[in-house]
């Protein structure tokens, strides 16, 4: 579906769709506007679909540039008129009566507000407006010129990869001779099957200049031989007749067969040959499939090379066994620094020391990317080696992928991963120019700010937030931006997108006024046509200031602030009134920052204050109806006004730690997520009020004593409560060293569809509830502390069926190993932490956990040594990575060492080649275990609803 509000319709969606509720409603009656509106939608649909027609150009005409901003604009300023029409007729409302008590009251409400003479005006002004776009179309002849720009071709920027010389290869040489050998390996039967290796990874990283190399060094073991580029708009015939000219190139009259005729002549003609093809640069698995029916299995131990942007792809075209997806990653710092130096001054000794400084910032930004590192380095060998003129290329590397012609193939080829995009996430990646560079961008801030943008449209069978992750994890998919903090079911956490792609998307997003970046190096206000959409102030200084000042900011939707700037040179929130997004995260000072006119953001749909250390609620937030989210997580404000609960529309509440849940809480029935409330101060009535909450899915609550019997009245409550839950997400805490949960014991009912469980902040259960082998069949995450280990807890855990991650801590030292049978179950569980104060030893049986991947475990020594150190690894066939951390009380050094040295040696003879992290850790550092937990428990507010639901 297409979004409400996107960067190549702006507008248009939204504002139709509001349009037509207008006419429909009991408002349309209203005389005084009725004629206009029509007239208005009218006009306005006809320029929406001239406006589409465009959408899928890829490099337009300047003038056809032009056009389209103005369309553009136009559909943003008629919302924005509407909007606060809208917003001044629904003062009205609540009114019971006759219809035509109703508008005469709605009439009278116009007069009072002056806004009869005022919408009338504004009407006629758009009127106006798309009149005159519309006949500046005809003037500048778009039609023609749009015609004409679909003959324009351009050079392929990646020729250059096919013939680069072996003696300028850098970093790739590894990969090179690993994968060569695996091209020649034959398999130990008959037949000999036809293999295929996908090489993938983000534009720019050197896919082509690796498979070519691998191709040169296994080419003579061949029959024939081919490289054909697919492009994202393939054309099968013309790729076929291709690699018919190169594999046998006398025949004749190939320029009038069709495309089965070419598919069938050239499975013949490699039918008995060990046949070697390189297919570059394929976009979508429906190319493949085109494709690959023209290589035929014929037992000849034939290869094919594919090269791909995008990771679901590349899966599509190794699905036979004996095939491999080859995953590329960015040159280390030493490569890099080779390839950049090397290129420039022959090599790094070469360089002078005065231009080093300023070369390893200009490398940072190239962040490993080989494309980037040679486009610099063919840039910088053509100015002065001064530094002064390095530090300023340095600073506009933005202005120099615009226009420096050294840095054009660069700019073209990253431009691919964004006109590949369907405009859906054009809209979402351009918005990623939000954040400053090195950014690490949260998943679910990112998620709902897409969401209160309006770039998700609704869908039957997802919700909005579920399309928005799935665009989310597309744009990594597609290696646009890169994965953090990958989660135990796979997911990213987090993510950040590559210097010189922010610098390509910043650019785009200028240009197409839909993102204004303020600081940062970025000033873009200048070269703009329209008001300013939306605004992020990177940095501000009284110059900047000054500059904003002269800015009408009545039209910026989003604002956000991404440093601890000056707070005094930022504008008043009186000039925003048209914000659905005001983001302050991570700005402290913002105490200083008069928030008074909160109540005029009157469209505001996320408000994000987390980490600013304010200790009240900014005056007006009870006027905001149409408020989705709020985070106050690490602020002092651990007191909510009882107003809140008015915000019916709210459905993510993030506070304080500790924070006591407002009464009236049951009425919010949209409320989706919850933390990080305290259960103790809290009232019985408003933690009855939670089972109310129907559409909750996340729960992060606070225990902060116990044993009184209001506490245990409370507990009851909570739990009565929580059993009347659907799906959910709990998570409990503490507040006190140790804290045991033995109300707990007897949770019954328990809530339908728990998904994830997690304890922590020093509660424990003496032994595993009984009602832990009842939990739902769909549990996936579980963080659970237990006074003691025992075996017979590991059994009972073993038999939860979907089970992926598995954190256990102890309260008692151990005093025996801890065995993982092969028959304990944890059947699906990827990721199993063991924790205890003192360390524990575990040890894996075969056939125990296997399709565990990470394993993280605080391994005490004088206890291993009894057993020869032996974790027993070996036996978990899927192990990605282990962390292991020593402890080292009543142990020798030697001890020390022959047990890290075991640990390496058992992962050195696994077949996975696991990475292993070992730590030793003194004894006085686990004296200060106590303060540890104090501190967890200060982090909760920071870290609850986000990373604590999903570990």
């Amino acid at each position: 579906m297409v979004p409400l509000v996107s960067v190549e319709l702006g507008a248009f969606e939204s504002l139709l769709v509001k349009l037509n509720g207008l006419l429909d409603s009991e408002y349309g009656r209203l005389k005084v506007v009725r004629r206009e509106i029509r007239y208005l939608e009218s006009e306005l649909i006809s320029l929406h679909a001239e406006l589409q027609r465009y959408t899928d150009l890829e490099d337009p005409d300047v003038q056809v540039k032009l056009w389209i901003s103005l369309v553009r604009e136009l559909s943003y300023d008629t919302e924005d008129v509407f909007d606060e029409f809208l917003h001044n007729l629904g003062k009205g409302r609540g009114h019971r009566g006759s219809l035509k008590e109703f508008l005469s009251k709605i009439a009278l409400i116009l007069e009072k507000l002056g806004v009869r003479s005022t919408i009338a005006h504004q009407i006629n002004d758009l009127k106006v407006r798309t009149q005159e776009v519309k006949e500046l179309k005809d003037r500048y002849k778009v039609d023609n010129i749009r015609c004409n720009a679909s003959g324009h071709t351009v050079r392929d920027p990646r020729l250059c990869a096919l013939y680069v010389e072996e003696a300028h290869l850098v970093g790739i040489e590894g990969p090179r001779d690993d994968l060569a050998k695996w091209m020649m390996e034959e398999e130990n039967s008959s037949p000999k099957h036809r293999k295929v290796l996908c090489i993938v990874g983000f534009g720019g990283l050197g896919k082509t200049t690796l498979a070519n190399a691998v191709y040169r060094k296994v080419e003579g073991y061949f029959h024939c031989r081919a490289f054909v580029s697919v492009s994202q708009k393939p054309d099968i015939k013309r790729i076929i007749k291709n690699v018919i000219n190169q594999v046998c190139p006398y025949i004749k009259d190939i320029e009038i067969w069709d495309e089965i005729a070419a598919i069938e002549t050239l499975r013949d003609l490699l039918k008995y040959k060990r046949y070697l093809i390189i297919i570059d640069d394929i976009w979508s698995a429906s190319a493949w499939n085109a494709i690959k029916y023209a290589f035929p299995e014929n037992n000849n131990s034939s290869r094919i090379i594919v090269t791909t942007r995008i990771v679901d792809v590349a899966k599509s075209c190794c699905l036979s066994r004996g095939d491999r997806m080859y995953e590329m990653e960015v040159l280390s710092d030493l490569y890099s620094r080779r390839l950049f130096f090397d290129r420039i001054f022959g090599s790094e000794n070469c360089c002078p020391d005065v231009l080093k400084e300023v070369s390893i910032g200009i490398l940072k930004k190239c962040g490993g990317l080989p494309l980037a590192i040679i486009s610099m380095s063919s840039l910088l060998a053509t100015r002065p080696a001064v530094k002064e003129e390095w530090e300023k290329v340095k600073r506009s590397i933005g202005s120099e992928l615009e226009n420096s012609r050294s840095l054009e193939g660069m700019n073209r080829i990253l431009s691919l991963s964004y006109n590949d995009l369907p405009p859906s996430l054009k809209t979402c990646l351009l918005y990623l120019s939000v954040f400053p560079e090195d950014y690490v961008i949260e998943r679910e801030r990112l998620v709902r700010r897409w969401i209160a943008e309006g770039f998700i449209s609704q869908e039957h069978d997802q919700s909005q937030e579920e399309i928005a992750e799935r665009y989310f994890y597309e744009l990594i998919n597609k290696n646009i931006v890169q994965p953090i903090d990958i989660g135990y079911d796979g997911k990213a956490h987090a993510c950040r997108v590559p210097y010189v792609m922010l610098e390509i998307i910043t650019l785009k997003s200028a240009e197409d006024n839909f993102m204004t970046v303020v600081g940062g190096g970025q000033r873009n206000m200048a070269n703009r046509h329209g008001f300013i959409r939306r605004l992020s102030i990177q940095h501000i200084d009284q110059e900047l200031a000054s500059a904003l000042a002269k800015e009408d900011l009545s039209h910026v939707r989003s604002l956000t602030i991404t440093s601890s700037c000056s707070m005094k040179h930022l504008p008043s929130l009186a000039e925003f009134k048209a914000l659905r997004v005001l983001d302050f995260e991570g700005c402290q000072g913002l105490e200083g920052y008069v928030m008074n006119n909160m109540d005029k953001l009157f469209k505001l749909k996320y408000l994000g204050l987390r980490d600013t250390g304010i200790s009240k609620l900014p005056p007006g937030i009870l006027m905001l109806v149409d408020l989705e989210t709020i985070d106050l997580r690490g602020t002092s404000v651990h007191e909510l006004t009882s107003g809140i609960v008015q915000l019916r529309k709210l459905q993510h509440l993030f506070v304080a730690a500790r924070t006591e849940i407002p009464k009236g809480i049951g009425d919010m029935r949209n409320l989706r997520v919850m933390s990080c409330f305290s259960v103790t101060s809290s009232t019985a009535d408003a933690l009855e009020e939670l089972k109310n909450l129907t559409s909750l899915d996340k729960l992060s609550v606070f225990f902060e004593s116990e044993g009184s019997n209001e506490c245990k009245q409370h507990e009851e409550m909570l739990l009565s409560s929580l059993g009347k839950l659907g799906t959910c997400r709990l998570s409990l805490w503490t507040h006190k060293w140790r804290g045991s949960l033995e109300f707990l014991d007897s949770w019954t009912p328990l809530p339908s569809s728990l998904e994830n469980f997690r304890m922590s902040g020093g509660c424990y259960f003496m032994n595993i509830p009984k009602w832990i082998s009842t939990l739902p069949r769909n549990l996936a995450y579980l963080e659970i502390s237990l006074t003691e280990s025992r075996e017979e807890d590991l059994h009972t855990l073993g038999k939860l069926p979907a089970l992926l991650y598995l954190k256990l801590s102890f309260i008692a030292d151990p005093i025996e190993r801890i065995t993982v049978q092969g028959t304990s179950g944890f059947l699906s569980l990827k990721e199993f932490v063991i924790y205890s104060v003192a360390g524990a030893y575990v040890n894996f049986m075969e056939g125990a956990m296997p399709s565990l991947e990470k394993l993280n475990v605080r391994l005490h020594v004088s206890l291993a040594k009894n057993y020869g150190f032996n974790l027993g690894i070996q036996h978990l066939p899927y192990l990605k990575e282990a962390v292991v951390s020593l402890y080292k009380v009543d142990v020798t050094p030697s001890e020390i060492n022959a047990a890290a040295a075991a640990i390496r040696n058992e992962a050195r003879d696994h077949s996975n080649r696991p990475t292993i992290d070992i730590s030793g850790e003194s004894y006085e550092k686990h004296n200060e275990e106590i303060g540890s937990y104090v501190a967890e428990i200060k982090e909760v507010g920071e870290t609850s609803g986000s990373s604590s639901f999903s570990g």
